[in-house]
């Protein structure tokens, strides 16, 4: 492993934005319109700063360069950065409610080398540890095969607007904690 995995503090802000863009615009194509990725990049995809301030985001640290991220969180909210405006940031009840899984981008040179699975289970390891019995997101099509592989399931898609007359097809997908 040639990368650390680290909590991201706030001053990684504009890296993990940097990240997202990157990620989004290469490793989408195969799956959604320039329109789409555009489209979800100024509405959706994005930094959440509770994540950051909560401690649950991490950061793969290559050398200084960040070439991977994704969370967890203890609040409501399901997906979206802070541009996103239909949010919730209230906290969750680790006892009747999944812990859920957010905002992973992996940087195009970077991409299936283990390194979202890495983080994805560092997030699982915590949101148990916390008390969580499940796990949900909401998942882009290019991130499907690895949550499946990874054990969550799903199968109603949705559609999301994310600019006037463009939408993205999504995922919701769940896991139970042993």
């Amino acid at each position: 492993m040639d990368y650390i995995l680290r909590k991201a503090a706030l001053s990684d802000r504009t890296a993990i934005t940097q990240l997202i863009i990157e990620s989004a615009r290469s490793l989408s194509r195969d799956d959604y319109s320039d329109q789409q990725i555009e489209g979800a990049i100024a509405t959706v995809f994005g930094v959440d700063t509770n994540l950051i301030v909560d401690g649950t985001y991490f950061v793969a640290d290559r050398n200084g360069e960040l070439i991977g991220c994704g969370g967890w969180s203890k609040r409501k909210t399901l997906f979206g950065g802070d541009q996103y405006t239909t949010r919730d940031a209230s906290q969750l009840d680790p006892q009747t409610e999944p812990a859920k899984i957010r905002a992973f981008f992996i940087h195009p040179q970077h991409a299936r080398k283990g390194i979202a699975r890495a983080i994805l289970t560092a997030c699982e390891t915590e949101a148990k540890a916390a008390g969580f019995q499940a796990l949900e997101l909401m998942s882009t099509l290019p991130g499907i095969k690895l949550y499946e592989a990874c054990g969550y399931s799903g199968d109603n898609h949705v559609e999301l607007d994310v600019a006037e007359g463009v939408t993205i097809e999504l995922l919701p997908m769940r896991k139970e904690l042993k």
